[in-house]
Parts: structure tokens; C-alpha cells; sequence
């Protein structure tokens, strides 16, 4: 069936609209323009948006700038879009105008269009839905509130999640000692839960990362309008406007403090962005971990079991592969490559305007998403649910010639050396070659040598 148009116009003339389409002329022009990468802009930005046409609505009526009536309309449909209906009807690619123009005039047409309809009234997607307003000042705000929105909501509480089921395992596992590595070779042993603790201590150092950086994600450009003074805004909009959201959202929102720092520059998204990449090397590290620990089940470590999720070859029957922590580890490397595109896009700030929000609020939006995801995957079906092979962690442990350096005191560094050459080439423990080679007796040995009092900083 061919496809039904009407014909809209605007400042540069007539064009054909999809005649089931709720957007306009102006976001027609930008679909065809921008036949980019296929990929719209994030649903949470769109809902975002959603709640800043509704807020921007009420404050509007209130300050008597529009008719009741008008802001009534406005602010239902607004609410729809942020609660996630009409999503389809923003096809506008995120790889378009760098001020986000297009993506906000999509939603004053779509917002036009359905509460003209519904109303009878007539109402215009600038003069009514944009009221007060600019491309310059949304987009950022929405940028700000999609962002804060998913912090809160699913980032934070995932890493929450995870720190207390790593601690809650470190505590399963705090009498078991193992062999340290480092460089990947033998070193001094420590306890499991030592080793845990560590990983802990990273996503609680990067969760209050995040959370330092918050409020300057919840400062908003809303009343900047085009260039930061305030043109065709009245004076008081900004402020209600965010006052409006913090109720509506429970978040501490305000207007920015400098409107054109806020239009100009994308340095708080720039810094959240570092800070997300942190976190993302801390789960690469964590994943990393998991894996040699679980590799094998024979021929490698063998320190620990992953919980069995799929089977892991389509030609080797029985293997089972550490999958959550690849998984994690390429939303690592996808989050890692996101903070450079981020990093690009906030140097773009050119006088007054930054000209890569698009860009920035995706890849922002997106690191966010997958790294929620991927907490959520480490935290239930990785760290939850795996088991520590005591016996292949016991019997390298007695055989580990490094113990030797706990006799650095008693004896000295080259003989310790010497015990420890020597334990590597015979196999044998270090326990019994010190007995041969030291004037020092069985029990001294045993209580100098034992893995678990090494574990711990001496009195």
C-alpha cells in the first residue's frame, strides 16, 4: 500500500509529512537530513524531554503566559512522552544538529499536533509548546535530567546492590587463604575476603564518585534561552521550572548558576563521563579477576567456580565459559570509547553554545544503561553464586616457595633466596628445605611459615 502524506510548510517552503505522523515539517526536514545511523534518540532522553514540556507548561500557565486551557493540553500530552508513550513518533537520528534543535522542535510538533487535536484548541508548536524556551536551553536540561534520572534510579542502586554482595560473600569466605599474585606470579598469601574487601572498596570509592559529581548534573540551563540572557524567558521560568521537576522527581534540581557556562560548556556530563569510565576499569579489573580465578577448570587456576549460565562451545561438549565477566568486560571497553567521543563533544563548546549535545547525552545515556546492566549481571549471576575450590587453592598455597620471605628477618634475604631457589627446583615445600638449610626448628618454622598468620600485620 502506498503510503498517505499532507503537506506541510514552513519558513523554507512546502514538504510532505506522513499523513499518520503527530510531528511536523520541521521534523520531516530533519529525518531526511540526518539519514545517518538509524538510531533515534534515547527513550530516556525523550522521556526527559516529555517531563520538561510538561513542567515548562504548568510554569507558563501559572505566570498567566499561556491560556489555562492551552498549558492544560500541553502538559497532558507532555506527561505521555514521559511516561513513554509516542516514542514512536521521534525519528529524528541522534547524529543531527549539534544544539539538539530538531530533537526538541520533533517534540513541540508531536505535542502540538495531539493536544490541538484532542482539545480543539489551536496550538502552536513554537509560539505555545516552546513558550519561553530555546533549543539551547532544553537540550542541555534534558541532557542534565535524563542523566540524573538514571543515576538515581538504576546506576546507583545496582552498585549499592553489588557492594553488599561482595561483602556478604568476603564474610562466607574470610577463613580461607589463598596464594597472592602479582605480575600473575606467586607472591604472599592473604585471605579471600582481603580480596573481596578490595573490590568492594573500588565500587564504593566509585559510587561516591558518582554521587560527588551529582550536583552538577542537577543544576539546570532551563531560562538561558538562546544565548544565556534570558531572552523571551521571564525572569522567574528557570527557577520555577526546576522547582516544578524537584518535586516531581524528589531530586535536589535548580537552576544553573551561570546560564551561559551552562549553555556554553558540557563540563559536568564531561566529568560524570570520567567518572564513569573509572568505574568501568574498576569492573574490568573485577572481571579480569574472576576469570583467571575461575580458569581451567584443570589446566588453570581453578580458585573458584562461576555459577554455570550456558554451554560454552558449539563444538567442544561440556566446556562452560566465564560469560557475565566478557560481557562485562566489553560494556568496559563500549564505555571507555563513549568517555572519548564525550570528552570530544565538551571541547565543542564554540562561544556560546556547545554543538555536540546529541552526542554527548547518547553516549552518556548509553554508559550509564550498560553499566547498570552489567553490575546488575557481575552482582547475580557472577559474584552471588560462585564457589571456591578450597583444595585447589590449598595445595599450591603449602608448596609456594615465597613464603620463604616471612624468614627475611630471621635469616636474611640471601638465604631466604637460596631456600626459595631451591624449594622451585625439587618441588618441594619451602618448610622442608628450610629445615635443611636454617638452624631454625620445626615448630619456629611452622609458626614463622604459616599462611595464615601472614595474613595479617604483626603486633
Amino acid at each position: 500500500m502506498t503510503e498517505q502524506f499532507r503537506i506541510e510548510k514552513d519558513s523554507l517552503g512546502e514538504l510532505r509529512v506522513p499523513a499518520k505522523a503527530h510531528y511536523g515539517v520541521q521534523t520531516q526536514r530533519a529525518v531526511e537530513n540526518f539519514a545517518i545511523s538509524g538510531l533515534p534518540m534515547p527513550a530516556a532522553f525523550l522521556r526527559a524531554l516529555g517531563m520538561i514540556k510538561a513542567a515548562c507548561a504548568v510554569v507558563n500557565g501559572e505566570l498567566e503566559l499561556l491560556p489555562s486551557a492551552v498549558a492544560t493540553a500541553i502538559r497532558e500530552v507532555a506527561d505521555e512522552i514521559a511516561a513513554g508513550s509516542h516514542l514512536d513518533q521521534f525519528p529524528v537520528d541522534r547524529f543531527q544538529t549539534g544544539s539538539g534543535t530538531s530533537t526538541n522542535m520533533n517534540a513541540n510538533e508531536v505535542i502540538a499536533h495531539l493536544a490541538g487535536a484532542r482539545s480543539g484548541l489551536a496550538i502552536h508548536p513554537n509560539d505555545h509548546v516552546n513558550c519561553g524556551q530555546s533549543s539551547n536551553d532544553v537540550i542541555p536540561a534534558t541532557l542534565h535530567l535524563s542523566a540524573c534520572l538514571q543515576l538515581e534510579t538504576r546506576l546507583l542502586p545496582a552498585l549499592v546492590s553489588l557492594s553488599a554482595t561482595i561483602d556478604r560473600r568476603a564474610e562466607e569466605f574470610k577463613d580461607v587463604v589463598k596464594t597472592g599474585r602479582t605480575h600473575l606470579m606467586d607472591a604472599m598469601p592473604l585471605r579471600l575476603d582481603q580480596e573481596l574487601g578490595a573490590w568492594s572498596a573500588q565500587i564504593a570509592q566509585a559510587r561516591q564518585g558518582v554521587e560527588a559529581l551529582m550536583p552538577s548534573l542537577r543544576r539546570l540551563a532551563l531560562g538561558g534561552t538562546a544565548v544565556g540572557t534570558g531572552v523571551n524567558a521571564h525572569p522567574q521560568a528557570g527557577a520555577r521550572v526546576a522547582a516544578y521537576l524537584a518535586r516531581r522527581t524528589g531530586m535536589a534540581l535548580s537552576p544553573s548558576d551561570n546560564y551561559f557556562a551552562a549553555l556554553a560548556t558540557q563540563d559536568a556530563a564531561v566529568a560524570m563521563s570520567g567518572q564513569l569510565k573509572a568505574l568501568a576499569a574498576t569492573l574490568m579489573k573485577i572481571s579480569n579477576d574472576l576469570r583467571w580465578m575461575n580458569s581451567g577448570p584443570l589446566a588453570g587456576l581453578g580458585e573458584i567456580t562461576l555459577p554455570a549460565l550456558q554451554p560454552g562451545s558449539s563444538i567442544m561438549p561440556g566446556k562452560v565459559n566465564p560469560v557475565i565477566p566478557e560481557a562485562v568486560a566489553m560494556v568496559c571497553a563500549q564505555v571507555m570509547g563513549n568517555d572519548v567521543a564525550i570528552t570530544v563533544g565538551g571541547q565543542s563548546g564554540n562561544f556560546q553554545l556547545n554543538v555536540m549535545l546529541p552526542l554527548i547525552a547518547s553516549n552518556l545515556l548509553q554508559s550509564i544503561k550498560l553499566l547498570a546492566g552489567a553490575v546488575s549481571a557481575l552482582d547475580e549471576k557472577a559474584i552471588s553464586g560462585f564457589q571456591v575450590r578450597r583444595e585447589n587453592i590449598e595445595a599450591p598455597l603449602r608448596r609456594n616457595p615465597v613464603l620463604v620471605t616471612a624468614l627475611n628477618r630471621v635469616i636474611g634475604y640471601e638465604r631466604g633466596a637460596a631456600i626459595a631457589k631451591r624449594a622451585y627446583a625439587e618441588g618441594r615445600p619451602v618448610i622442608e628445605v628450610a629445615l635443611e638449610m636454617t638452624e631454625l626448628d620445626r615448630p619456629t618454622l611452622e609458626r614463622l611459615l604459616d599462611p595464615a598468620g601472614l595474613t595479617v600485620p604483626e603486633a
